[in-house]
């Protein structure tokens, strides 16, 4: 359930009008001015608590080719395509596919709606809403790591970040959604903002001081950000990555630029923009609305009692043995 939710402090607001970026013409039916608030400091105020759950895919679906909006009866019936495929209390098709349903639906929380813009893809550029093509060195490396995840574990470090409970693709940047916690809070201190993610307790803290980013051998899974403001737009600059992350392809050279704006009092348009020469053909930028939630976050206890690594490791242990067993005489 969300609701109305944001913090009116400090200096006075300036007028703006807000509309959703890049809204389709149908959608498009506010005429209300919306005031900007401000914090103490005199930053535009983006605090509280976020979610960036959506049914809307990465990249546009075959079925909406050349389609950049949906209308609303198209939205409509799209949820409720996805809901029925995504179901994974479901037990029709083979033993393979029951068994690849894991987890029953309580467990999920992908949200059940079209982002509010009604976009039918996250991608707004490349226009066709698909990722650029991966470079051949970006596509081999693509491929050694889908080699190792195949390959038996022989310790915890063999497997990726996701599996270990270390890193999800909530965290960013960009910060894009995933199977549950898609749960953000913005806070803002003089000189800082900070946002924590309610997977994993991940946190970023962005500095605004204008300070440059960390030296060149200085490497980190969620990269080193910092932020600007450009008008009403906090505007994040994200290097340093490693290649573990790996997101979408991407390797260390990976440079993100994301743009939070705020609306209305419900609503940041969050944009990203992808640039890594080495992993991507060209630059790509991605765009959804983070909705206001109630919250609050949620401990997310994937270390305690990470039972699936035990399983994985037992398996494989299981599967060498078995090997081993077959090798000796009969």
């Amino acid at each position: 359930m969300f609701k109305k939710h944001f913090i009116a402090s400090g200096v006075l607001a300036v007028v703006a009008v807000a509309r959703l970026a890049g809204q389709a013409p149908a959608a498009d039916k506010r005429s209300t001015v919306w005031i900007q608030p401000h914090t103490t400091d005199g930053q535009p105020d983006i605090q509280g608590i976020w979610s960036n759950g959506t049914i809307t895919p990465m990249e546009r679906p075959a079925q909406f080719a050349g389609k950049e909006f949906l209308s609303e009866k198209e939205a409509l019936d799209y949820e409720a395509q996805i809901a029925g495929n995504r179901n994974a209390d479901r037990r029709d098709g083979s033993a393979q596919q029951d068994v690849s349903r894991a987890y029953n639906d309580f467990w999920y929380d992908w949200g059940n709606r079209v982002v509010k813009t009604r976009r039918t893809s996250m991608v707004v550029d490349p226009p066709d809403g698909r990722l650029p093509g991966l470079t051949p060195a970006a596509q081999k490396a693509q491929q050694a790591r889908g080699e190792a995840y195949a390959r038996r574990a022989t310790a915890p470090q063999d497997r990726i970040l996701t599996e270990r409970c270390l890193l999800f693709p909530t965290a960013g940047p960009p910060m894009v959604p995933y199977a549950y916690n898609n749960n953000y809070q913005i806070i803002q201190t003089p000189g800082y903002v900070m946002i924590a993610i309610e997977m994993a307790h991940d946190v970023r803290v962005i500095p605004l001081d204008g300070s440059p980013h960390l030296p060149e051998g200085v490497r980190l899974w969620m990269g080193d950000s910092r932020g600007h403001w450009e008008g009403n737009t906090l505007v994040v600059d994200t290097t340093n990555f490693t290649a573990k992350t790996a997101f979408r392809g991407a390797d260390e050279n990976l440079h993100v630029i994301e743009r939070f704006t705020r609306i209305d009092s419900e609503t940041i348009i969050y944009r990203f923009t992808v640039d890594d020469p080495t992993a991507f053909l060209a630059p790509w930028t991605g765009e959804l609305p983070m909705v206001a939630s109630a919250g609050p976050l949620f401990e997310y206890a994937c270390h305690e009692g990470n039972q699936g690594m035990v399983g994985i490791l037992a398996g494989a242990r299981a599967d060498d043995a078995a090997d081993e067993a077959a090798k000796k005489p009969k």
